[in-house]
């Protein structure tokens, strides 16, 4: 994941310089279990029309219970409506139907039951979307909070989704729609192979049929808002997209990873838009790893050619939209060794001496917010505008090749507003079949 093109070795004074000014203008959180205390510190942010909250890994407790807290306190103080995060759209639905109290969507009755499950299956996820159901209890449906995904990996739940939905509005365009997606049939189960097959000959793109079959529902728009309401016609809009997208980010994903990682991030920044123009004072908070929602402009990702949601949110909504990364040290992550593996709990490494997480360790602070958006910060911008490493770890942690495959270039200052520091970490606690029991029949996460 590395590019260690540039001459690495700052001075020991250099460093020591910019350790003191993180420490000096650091400001100390208090524990998360102060769920209002500690968000209150983020209420600096709350102007912003869409808060980015990002994460060093994808299984790491403390981030998603600060992003929990940080989310609850923009939700009931400063009218955030919207959660959007890192997640496909379809099993995002089911959440999203649980928390505002609407009908269960046809189908399988558990959401983010695919790899890396532990990701949203989580007790950390699933307190969250508790908060949010019982938040929305008594409000009007107008006013309450939305749970969404806006991920594109969902190919074969979103077909289903499309064709249910037309059954139920147009039988006579569900047999159309069918006969579209019967180009995919044959990869539906492992689409990457249809992105294969394209790559090698046997398979001529079904990108026109797909796109024909967006089109079409989006020119019956007034008909079926008629016989099924906005919501559903919504829903179907979006599942008819993620079927285009995703057949075309399979097929290119063998072209080169920078075409596939943009085709789905922007795909993420184009629904997250999606959602914003859909409802009047729509204000959202994003969770998404570190590696989208921070700008890429800043990191070697962009100066190899990839873009994010961070830095499109950037470019579409300047001072509106906050970055704001999380960081830690050394712990316990949820993670594989290898993608499709099981999850283990792997003990995270030390952050490298060359690394923009070595300066936050060396403050000596255990869980900090440092935000250089404000006035008078310069300094603290200056000590993190110098090019060092930084860790992301996916789904997939690999310490035995670290180096290469976790840790990346980035400008600190110039990718996010403010990062959130929290010096040991613990893995997030999967969902076990007994969370369930007692719950109500419309619980997302099944029995």
């Amino acid at each position: 994941m590395a590019r260690l093109s540039w001459k690495q070795g700052e001075s020991d004074a250099t460093i020591r310089e910019a350790v003191q000014i993180v420490r000096d203008q650091g400001e100390e959180l208090p524990p998360i279990s102060e769920g209002q205390a500690f968000g209150a510190l983020f209420d600096r942010f709350a102007d912003a029309k869409v808060v980015l909250l990002g994460e060093a890994t994808h299984g790491t407790s403390e981030f998603y219970r600060a992003r929990a807290a940080i989310t609850q306190r923009l939700i009931m103080e400063h009218g955030f409506n919207i959660v959007a995060v890192e997640a496909d759209w379809p099993d995002a639905a089911r959440i999203d139907a649980y928390v505002r109290h609407r009908p269960v969507p046809d189908g399988d009755d558990v959401a983010f039951e695919r790899f890396p499950i532990w990701m949203w299956r989580n007790e950390e996820v699933a307190d969250f979307v508790n908060w949010i159901r019982d938040r929305n209890r008594d409000l009007k449906e107008d006013q309450r909070v939305e749970f969404r995904g806006l991920d594109v990996y969902s190919l074969n739940s979103s077909i289903r989704a499309v064709l249910e939905y037309l059954d139920k509005v147009d039988p006579d365009a569900a047999g159309d729609a069918r006969g579209r997606y019967g180009c995919l049939s044959p990869w539906q189960s492992d689409p990457a192979q249809y992105g294969r097959a394209v790559m090698t000959g046997r398979k001529r793109p079904c990108d026109e049929a797909l796109l024909t079959q967006l089109q079409e529902i989006l020119d019956r728009r007034i008909e079926y808002l008629q016989a099924d309401g906005g919501e559903a016609f919504f829903d179907a809009v979006q599942n008819a997209k993620i079927v285009h997208s995703a057949a075309h980010y399979y097929r290119i994903m063998y072209e080169g990873s920078t075409e596939s990682w943009n085709l789905r991030d922007r795909h993420m920044f184009d629904t997250l838009q999606s959602l914003l123009a859909r409802r009047d004072n729509a204000k959202a908070v994003v969770w998404a790893h570190n590696s989208h929602i921070g700008n890429a402009a800043a990191t070697a990702m962009g100066w190899q050619g990839e873009w994010n949601i961070g830095e499109l949110c950037r470019k579409a909504y300047q001072d509106d939209a906050v970055l704001i990364g999380f960081g830690t040290d050394r712990g316990t992550v949820a993670a594989a060794t290898d993608w499709d593996g099981h999850m283990e709990v792997k003990t995270v490494l030390p952050a490298r001496p060359d690394s923009h997480e070595r300066i936050f360790r060396d403050t000596g602070l255990g869980c900090f917010l440092t935000d250089w958006r404000q006035t008078g910060q310069h300094g603290l911008k200056d000590a993190l505008a110098r090019p060092r490493l930084e860790r992301a770890i996916g789904v997939i942690y690999r310490p035995d090749t670290e180096l290469y495959s976790h840790y990346f270039e980035a400008v600190m200052a110039d990718q996010f507003d403010a990062f959130v520091w929290f010096e040991e970490t613990k893995a997030v606690t999967p969902l076990t079949r007994a969370h369930g029991q007692g719950m109500p029949e419309t619980y997302p996460f099944g029995l």
